[in-house]
């Protein structure tokens, strides 16, 4: 589950207390806490106290730290959470602070069964008392009556890592946790399956485990490393120009430990464990009232060994990562390779021999597990080579400047391996290492005659095997070979494609069905992400890459046709403004296409929402209209075929992690001759709304019909009303009709949604008029798309004056406002001309 519905289930959390003043940070020995009470920090930030989750059966009471000074009930660390208590009056959980210095939650009164204690070593002399302080950073210390810090809970982290705190690699001391631990569930703090944290035998990096399982590793960390979000990545989360995370890992000689700490202004900021395995950067939007999720550890090539040893996995193919094998190496097992099972990883070409051998340089790497440490300040990477060359078993190396350093002394160093190098990639962004890799190097020279008889005779009885293999295969791939043919070419060429034929990619995946089952967990409620009258939307993960995955219904309107028709339309399309398709299955009953994941759902799901229509502001509105526009200009003329969408609307515009937008959905889409202008159908499909009247009617359509249907998304933009929304247009029939005539009376800047805080007026107008020439019934009235693109690129003050749009309605026939897929004929519409009031 993201971290959205975390959030969603933390807001039900019940918190016991009555408010007390903020200058009450303390706890002294004697005046224990009880629920209905609690200590807030000095600043205000954070308070501690007694809550309980909202879904717990029976109530169970558990002692946690929260943000104060925000409306999302949000805990950052949690004592109790594998003994917690009843909301019961006589037995109520009560934390005291003890003369010895320690924490005690027991159950009623002093005598009550103990929950939990610190447990510390140390004891009080005299008359001087311990106090336990909540400071500003969100850490609940307990001090000596000099001052001395005794305990403190940013020594024992839960499932947050707040800015200061300090996650232990390697200590001392054997009182401190090394790591994070999950919560059990969205309501539930005890601990669940996920660990992240460190390994003391390998001090620079860290780990997320499932059980005792890796899962995935961090690249070994270089000292410092400065992390900046910028107000485009945060999407108006904060009013701070940039938030800067400066993360650091520290060796003092008593232990190793990461750390980060933020810029000045920064807003809450918060790494969290996610109960369901995810470890993301949040930052608190005071302007959204919700947690941005700025970073987290992608799943892509990031799975622990997935390439096996030797095998790598490279992030920068596109569209989706795959495994290759280091420069020296081939596959352990190419017919388990092809088929996408790695795990057997690579072996060398050539076997090293002796201690003579050469070294090739891999750029740009994540640097393999199970390293060997070498201090001491080697400055150069021949030094490095030294090293390696002193141990025959090692089989590569990594020179290592560490940039604060404060890593034991040492700025420099390197990293040796001696073994299988296992989990490795080359990374997609910068920071990457530079890997050498051991090679055999040159041998002396062998009598030709000795080597050439085996090879001569090995080679015969390979050809023989090979041939008798390739008889085997050939009928056991028969049926996959007719069955992707079957999907390449069962279109109607004439009709669809205006006399062309399927354009074949070789590139194309063909996924087969058992590898999507995996993928989705069996097509778990947990993974859907989306459904209409066309079928369900699961997220999965398919060779290291998020991908979302449209599952047609039995019953759907999409039938095989255009499941072939979107197959073979986006295969071929390579556009920023179009959503590329990566792959298909089609087994059986089952009809499944594979598209790019993009986090941020449809222009439709956040333009009419309340809450996430907020981060759309003009700019970004505005950005939209333009990238649908090139999009849609790409399809008309600047492809190799002219493809009119016939469905262009919000709900199929998808937009990324940054807001841009892409055109989905190209199953009713239609390929029509470069000589050819318009083109008719019998079979009327579309969206109600957003069709054009010539081909609601008629069943013509063009290039204008598209054009149309901008014009309608266009004002959906501008105003956040949706097309046929009465409610909302003052009781005109249409979102069309309602624009026309404001922009008649002059009105304009009544139009823009209400939401947005602040806009162009010269971009507004711009955008009405240009919606408004869209819509006009003649499409030969209509702008092409070119034009269109041109104007908002820059700007006109000649645009002609619109005609009134035509106004068109079904009769006895409801409307479905999240998807109205219709398959009508004519006399179910009716056309009616409006007059402005």
């Amino acid at each position: 589950m993201d971290s959205k519905a975390l959030l969603c289930c933390t807001v039900a959390l019940i918190v016991l207390f009555l408010p007390l003043s903020a200058s009450d940070d303390r706890l002294v020995p004697g005046k224990p806490l009880s629920p209905g009470n609690i200590i807030v920090s000095d600043g205000g930030t954070f308070a501690l106290g007694f809550f309980i989750p909202s879904n717990s059966t029976p109530s169970k009471v558990y002692l946690g730290i929260w943000y104060n000074d925000i409306p999302e009930f949000t805990v950052v660390w949690v004592a109790n959470r594998e003994t917690p208590g009843t909301n019961n009056t006589s037995s109520a959980p009560m934390l005291s602070l003890t003369n010895t210095s320690n924490f005690i939650i027991s159950e009623g009164n002093s005598g009550g069964r103990v929950l939990w204690t610190t447990a510390n070593m140390t004891t009080t002399i005299g008359s001087s008392t311990p106090t336990a302080v909540l400071l500003n950073t969100g850490n609940l210390v307990i001090r000596s009556a000099n001052g001395t810090t005794v305990w403190q809970s940013f020594d024992h982290p839960t499932d947050t890592l707040l800015p200061g705190m300090k996650m232990r690699i390697k200590y001392s001391s054997p009182d401190t946790r090394d790591h994070l631990v999950s919560w059990k569930g969205p309501g539930d703090p005890s601990p669940g399956r996920f660990s992240f944290g460190g390994d003391p035998d390998t001090p620079l990096q860290v780990f997320l485990r499932d059980g005792e399982s890796l899962v995935t590793r961090s690249n070994p960390w270089t000292g410092i490393q400065v992390v900046s979000f910028s107000q485009q990545q945060l999407v108006g989360a904060t009013n701070v120009s940039d938030v800067i995370i400066y993360m650091a890992i520290v060796d003092n000689g008593d232990e190793i430990y990461s750390t980060y700490s933020l810029s000045d202004g920064a807003p809450p900021t918060r790494s969290v464990l996610s109960y369901s395995g995810q470890v993301h950067i949040e930052i608190w939007s005071s302007r959204l009232s919700v947690w941005v999720v700025v970073s987290m550890w992608s799943a892509d090539c990031n799975r622990y060994a997935y390439c096996g040893p030797y095998g790598y996995c490279d992030e920068t193919v596109v569209p989706i990562p795959t495994c290759k094998c280091l420069d020296g190496f081939e596959p352990a097992n190419k017919e388990e390779w092809t088929r996408g099972k790695f795990l057997a990883g690579c072996r060398r070409k050539e076997l090293l021999h002796g201690c003579t051998s050469s070294y090739v340089a891999m750029l740009g790497m994540k640097s393999p597990d199970k390293f060997a440490l070498v201090r001491g300040g080697k400055s150069k990477p021949e030094e490095c080579v030294a090293e390696c060359n002193r141990n025959c078993s090692c089989v590569g190396y990594v020179h290592r400047n560490v940039s604060s350093g404060s890593f034991g002394g040492a700025t420099t160093m390197c990293l040796l391996w001696a073994g299988d190098l296992i989990d490795t990639g080359k990374l997609r962004e910068p920071g990457g290492e530079t890997l050498y890799l051991r090679l055999a190097g040159k041998r002396r020279k062998i009598n030709a005659v000795r080597i050439m008889l085996p090879v001569l005779s090995s080679s015969v009885l390979i050809l023989v095997c090979i041939s008798l293999a390739c008889l085997k295969c050939k009928g056991k791939n028969k049926n996959w070979r007719k069955h992707k043919n079957i999907i390449l070419d069962g279109l109607s060429t004439s009709e669809e494609h205006g006399g062309k034929g399927p354009p074949h990619d070789e590139d194309f995946l063909f996924v087969r069905l058992e590898e999507i089952v995996l993928a989705t967990n069996s097509f778990s409620e947990a993974c859907k992400i989306g459904h209409g009258g066309f079928g369900k939307v699961y997220k999965g993960l398919l060779g290291g890459q998020e991908v979302a995955i449209k599952r047609l219904s039995r019953d759907s309107q999409q039938g095989t046709t255009e499941f072939r028709n979107e197959v073979i339309l986006i295969a071929k399309l390579q556009h920023r403004n179009l959503v590329r398709l990566l792959g298909c299955c089609d087994e059986g009953d089952e009809k499944l296409l594979i598209y790019e994941y993009l986090p941020n759902k449809s222009l439709d799901a956040t333009l009419f929402d309340d809450s996430r229509k907020l981060l759309l502001d003009w700019a970004t509105r505005f950005s939209v209209i333009k990238g649908v526009a090139r999009g849609l200009l790409y399809l008309h003329e600047d492809s190799r075929f002219t493809i009119i969408h016939r469905d262009l609307k919000a709900g199929n515009i998808l937009l990324d992690a940054y807001m841009k937008p892409k055109i989905a959905d190209f199953g009713m889409a239609r390929i029509i001759g470069d000589n050819q202008q318009n083109a008719n159908t019998q079979r009327v499909v579309g969206t109600y709304g957003y069709m054009a009247p010539e081909y609601a009617m008629e069943g013509f359509f063009s290039t204008k019909s598209d054009v149309y249907s901008f014009g309608v998304l266009l004002l959906e933009v501008v105003t956040g009303i949706r097309r046929n929304s009465n409610s909302q247009t003052m009781g005109f029939p249409s979102l069309t009709v309602y624009s026309w005539n404001m922009w008649n009376e002059e009105k304009t800047e009544e139009l823009p949604d209400s939401s947005i805080e602040n806009t162009s007026p010269e971009e507004v107008l711009l955008c009405v008029h240009l919606a408004l020439l869209c819509v006009q019934e003649n499409p030969d009235d209509r702008p092409l798309m070119s034009s269109v693109v041109f104007v908002l690129e820059n700007g006109s003050t000649t645009l002609a004056t619109p005609n009134r749009p035509a106004y068109f309605s079904r009769r006895n026939v409801e409307v479905d406002e999240l998807r109205n897929d219709i398959h009508t004929c004519v006399n179910s519409l009716t056309l009616s001309e409006i007059d402005g009031r």
